[in-house]
């Protein structure tokens, strides 16, 4: 994930979180189209929390996506 992805999740997080609060003022905090957008708040912080863990390959790594058969992409059991 780019830092600018990384930027554009979390301002869709702050969006979210302040319509939450908003709709949960307005509505009660007991209601259901409270919890649902607290839901969709969860939901981006996933999916942040998903795209941080995504690591990028190396360049061995990409070299054996593509030729799983050569010499140094062999796995050995011992």
């Amino acid at each position: 994930m780019t830092d600018t992805q990384a930027k554009d999740i979390q301002d869709q997080i702050q969006e979210e979180v302040e319509q939450a609060r908003a709709v949960c003022d307005i509505s009660g905090s007991n209601s259901a189209e409270c919890a649902a957008a607290w839901d969709a708040v969860e939901e981006l912080q996933a999916e942040a929390s998903h795209q941080r863990q995504d690591k990028k390959k190396n360049s061995l790594e990409q070299y054996c996506d593509d030729n799983p058969d050569a010499a140094e992409c062999r796995v050995y059991d011992e």
